[in-house]
This record gives structure tokens, C-alpha cells and sequence, in this order.
């Protein structure tokens, strides 16, 4: 692969890795599309492994990133059904306000849910920062999966191949 085709890889894979903190593309599943034209077009043992270990690093953290945040809701009695009213508002926002509504969004919904299941303030906002930091937690770790598989590829690239 030449030096430009390989430059656009890694583009590829680092406009993945910032779709994963500002979600607007699908992040990982770029970057191991990235990755995945790269070792086709390599076509070596070593694109090979790469693409392997991606495929570990990022699919291990997709599941990760369900089932740690799911547990931690559900220690705190944040029910399903206030996540879901959070994300289709954060939908809502993204298109009235560009850029930011999804942040705007996602907080105001589970609040309101929270607010018209627990009745006081007090409760509702503790919620809503539960839900926040499982939110936060879940990108956390799709992004180190995500980090982790591109500083693979990376080194490859670099002194591999």
C-alpha cells in the first residue's frame, strides 16, 4: 500500500476514534473498516494479525461497553425506560440544535422520565448524573478499545511492515 492510501487509513481510523466521543459516525466500526481495507490490501501475516487484534480490541470493548454501564444503571435503579425517553430526545435535539443538542437532549429526557417516575427533584437529578457517568463510562471504553486497536495498527504500519 502506498504512503497516501496508508495516510488515508489512518484518517479513516482517527475520524473513527473522534465519532466515538462526538457520536455522529459510527466510530469503531470505522476504524476496523479502515483497518480492514488495509490488511485486504496488504495482504500480509501481519496485516493479517493486526486485523485480528483489532477485531478482539474492538469487539471486546462493544460488549464491554453494554454490560459494565447496564450494572451500574441497574445498582442504581435507573430503569431502562428513562434511558430510552434520553435517547430518542438526544435524536430529537440532534436535529433542532446542531452540534449540541444530542448533549442537550439526552440529559433533559432521562431527567423527565426520572422526574415523572420519582416526583421530586432531588431523585430525578441524582438519576440523571447516574446515567451520565454510565453514559460517559460506555464511550470510555469504546474509545480505549477503539485507541487501543489503532495504536496496533499504528505500530505496524510504523515498524512492521
Amino acid at each position: 500500500m502506498n504512503s497516501v492510501a496508508t495516510l488515508l487509513v489512518g484518517v479513516a481510523i482517527f475520524v473513527g476514534i473522534i465519532g466515538i466521543v462526538v457520536p455522529i459516525l459510527p466510530g469503531a466500526l470505522l476504524s476496523l473498516a479502515a483497518i480492514l481495507v488495509w490488511a485486504l490490501e496488504e495482504q500480509s501475516a501481519t496485516s493479517w494479525v493486526v486485523l485480528a487484534a483489532a477485531v478482539v480490541l474492538i469487539g471486546a470493548s462493544q460488549v464491554v461497553k453494554y454490560v459494565v454501564p447496564e450494572r451500574r444503571l441497574r445498582e442504581s435503579g435507573v430503569p431502562r425506560r428513562s434511558m430510552f425517553v434520553g435517547v430518542l430526545l438526544g435524536i430529537v435535539g440532534f436535529f433542532l440544535i446542531p452540534v449540541v443538542g444530542m448533549f442537550v437532549g439526552f440529559p433533559l429526557g432521562v431527567y423527565l422520565s426520572e422526574r415523572q417516575r420519582l416526583g421530586t427533584h432531588p431523585l430525578a437529578w441524582a438519576s440523571t448524573k447516574h446515567a451520565l457517568r454510565a453514559t460517559g463510562l460506555s464511550i470510555l471504553i469504546e474509545f480505549v478499545g477503539t485507541a487501543l486497536a489503532a495504536a496496533v495498527w499504528l505500530v505496524a504500519v510504523l515498524f512492521l511492515v
